[in-house]
């Protein structure tokens, strides 16, 4: 097995999952993972309905995107932001979330984290991914307070120490 392959996810799908670094030509499939998440439904929806991941940001940011190498199928996308140093986006297809692959985009945002010389990254996560973050080591270090009408609840800030 390659490294950066964990052994779950290709056990789970039956096939390698590789990162690689977003193309404009990503932006679509980007854009449809956000708008159909579960995780944004109900009082969520307002939050991504009209959500876009344009080439615009695809190209100036650094977005990376899980993809099974057998298939090319979209599995998880995440968005790194190096000043101030921020998780800025990540989402994992709702059919493969368990599988692995948020792990495996977090410890790909470790090492490309490393590799920029940062010593943290900030998260503020979406209210019911808080725990999957704990379990990948960040900290809670408080609350972001709702911004209506961008955001209307309060969601949680902790910090996932680059090692």
């Amino acid at each position: 097995m390659r490294p950066g392959i964990t052994s779950r996810a290709r056990r789970t799908l039956g096939e390698d999952v590789g990162i690689r670094r977003a193309g404009a030509r990503d932006a679509k499939r980007l854009t449809r993972l956000v708008r159909t998440s579960r995780a944004y439904e109900g009082p969520y929806a307002p939050m991504v309905a009209g959500y876009r991941v344009g080439h615009d940001y695809v190209e100036t940011h650094r977005v990376f995107v899980a993809v099974g190498e057998t298939s090319a199928r979209l599995l998880g996308f995440y968005s790194l932001i190096l000043d101030p140093p921020e998780l800025d986006l990540m989402f994992v297809a709702d059919d493969v979330q368990g599988a692995g692959i948020g792990r495996l985009l977090m410890g790909h945002l470790s090492n490309e984290a490393h590799e920029a010389g940062l010593t943290e990254v900030r998260v503020v996560s979406h209210p019911p991914a808080e725990g999957f973050y704990l379990s990948v080591g960040a900290r809670r270090t408080g609350t972001v307070r709702a911004a209506p009408p961008a955001v209307m609840w309060d969601r949680p800030e902790l910090v996932l120490p680059v090692v």
